[in-house]
């Protein structure tokens, strides 16, 4: 008795590929949401990199001009002084660049004293609140 025994199998069904238009669109919100928060978080980030950036160019020129001071007995009469070389041969600073939102150093005083090198900061403007002073901050 060979027979073959048949049991009850429900047929298969045709396999359902694909996504629903809504599972599509649920996806898209959600990447797009992360990338929102990805793409502040990056962009703060970079803001605060060049601000720091600059707060160090400012402490180092100020260091150099403090060195220039030491040495002429007097304040440099631009940032440029700080490149020249002197009759030695050396220079307080190898080379003055820009800051980060590509604006020239300023240096503001006329004793040891009373210097201060400025950032104009991104707005590209002296005296407004995103400057970056080698002056300690008035609270």
């Amino acid at each position: 008795m060979n027979e073959l025994h048949t049991q009850d199998r429900t047929p298969a069904r045709p396999a359902e590929g694909g996504f629903t238009l809504v599972e599509i669109m649920v996806v898209i919100v959600i990447l797009g949401l992360l990338a929102t928060m990805v793409a502040r978080n990056v962009m703060g980030a970079s803001d605060e990199a060049r601000a720091n950036i600059a707060a160090t160019s400012v402490k180092t020129i100020a260091g150099a001009v403090e060195a220039y001071y030491t040495y002429n007995g007097k304040l440099p009469e631009t940032l440029e002084d700080l490149i020249n070389p002197d009759a030695k041969g050396g220079a307080q600073l190898k080379e003055l660049s820009k800051d980060p939102w590509d604006h020239d150093f300023i240096l503001r005083g006329e004793n040891k004293r009373d210097f201060e090198i400025i950032c104009m900061g991104p707005d590209g403007s002296e005296g407004t609140e995103d400057d970056i002073s080698s002056r300690a901050k008035k609270e």
